[in-house]
């Protein structure tokens, strides 16, 4: 596959670990009504750390010693953390859920074990990561829930090992791509809702999230959640996970590979090569589309209907942008709960 980029001269990456750690804040100004609305907010903790053949993984564990009790694994997103399902947690905990939520590689405390595992953002990646995950903690099935970043992990995960899924939260329903498709023509309104994917390819992109990580999380959560009023404490509780010495790294190498401007890990090549045929979800699904997320428009299912081989059931989020878990946590929680149900209903 052709690299464009392959002839510029990657930034060096060690010029901005430390302006990385210093995380200046950003130039935009919180409009009143959200200052009014900062608070305290409670944050995921303690978290544990286990290791698998490529990184050690950091997450959060509500019930580590109840290896009885049904699990759901829950993937945040970019430029998030953890804390997203801060409000989650203890809602589905009191339901008799084992809850497990990981930071994705690059983010809080996970790193890689060696310094020469290629930094690679890659879908296969992300998928393998929650099965390398479960193999480490001993957990043979799970429902597999996400958003953003982490529905393309779900995705994955769910679509190439069906027999670890026990059931699928997804929003915006399949986003496994096929790399032919990367550079298909899309509506300029598309591609102007999704700029950052394409500065994310230049060095000035790259040089600009490690100057102010905080910063390009204000301006991705205002612009792909126009109407939520996110407070500065969420905000404050994400930013940590954005000073693990390989976010830059692996934050535009996401979007990088994505659209063909750099090569996948060998490591996965036959799983990158499998996603390719766009392999069906058996699993029970719930996916969700927010109204209110320009990146990835709110459908009725139906253009995605062809990927899902299980029960599936679609809802549209009213008033809710991208981080469906933070914004609207018992959207998120009604979900799971569903999607527990349907995988009830069909093994009957």
């Amino acid at each position: 596959m052709l690299h464009p980029l392959s002839l510029l001269v990657n930034p060096i990456r060690g010029v901005f670990l430390l302006v990385l750690l210093s995380l200046p804040s950003s130039s935009i100004a919180l409009d009143p009504a959200r200052r009014s609305a900062e608070s305290v907010i409670n944050t995921l903790a303690p978290v544990r750390h286990v290791n698998t053949s490529t990184l050690s993984i950091a997450y959060y564990d509500s019930a580590p010693s109840d290896t009885a009790a049904p699990v759901a694994i829950l993937v945040h997103g970019f430029p998030y953390s953890i804390d997203t399902y801060v409000d989650v947690v203890p809602q589905l905990a009191a339901k008799g859920y084992r809850l497990i939520v990981p930071y994705m590689r690059g983010y809080g405390t996970t790193s890689f074990l060696s310094p020469t595992t290629p930094r690679s953002a890659e879908q296969a990646a992300l998928g393998k990561d929650i099965i390398d995950l479960m193999d480490a903690l001993r957990i043979e099935r799970a429902i597999f829930a996400g958003y953003d970043w982490g529905s393309v992990a779900v995705n994955v995960a769910a679509a190439l090992w069906p027999e670890r899924c026990s059931g699928m939260v997804a929003a915006n329903s399949y986003l496994i791509q096929n790399r032919q498709t990367a550079w298909a023509i899309a509506p300029p309104a598309s591609l102007a809702t999704r700029w950052y994917f394409y500065v994310f390819l230049t060095p000035q992109g790259y040089s600009a999230l490690a100057s102010d990580p905080k910063g390009w999380a204000e301006t991705l959560w205002s612009k792909n959640s126009p109407q939520w009023n996110w407070t500065q404490a969420q905000l404050d509780a994400a930013v940590p996970a954005f000073r693990n010495p390989d976010y830059v790294d692996i934050a535009t190498n996401f979007y990088r590979n994505r659209l063909l401007y750099a090569p996948g890990d060998p490591a996965y090549a036959k799983l990158a090569d499998e996603l390719d045929s766009l392999p069906v979800i058996h699993a029970p699904s719930v996916t969700l589309d927010p109204d209110q997320a320009p990146v990835f428009p709110a459908t009725d299912g139906n253009s995605t209907a062809q990927h899902f081989a299980g029960p599936r059931v679609h809802h549209i989020v009213r008033g809710c942008g991208e981080n469906i878990p933070l914004q609207k946590p018992q959207v998120f929680v009604e979900a799971v709960l569903e999607v527990a149900a349907l995988g009830r209903h069909q093994t009957k």
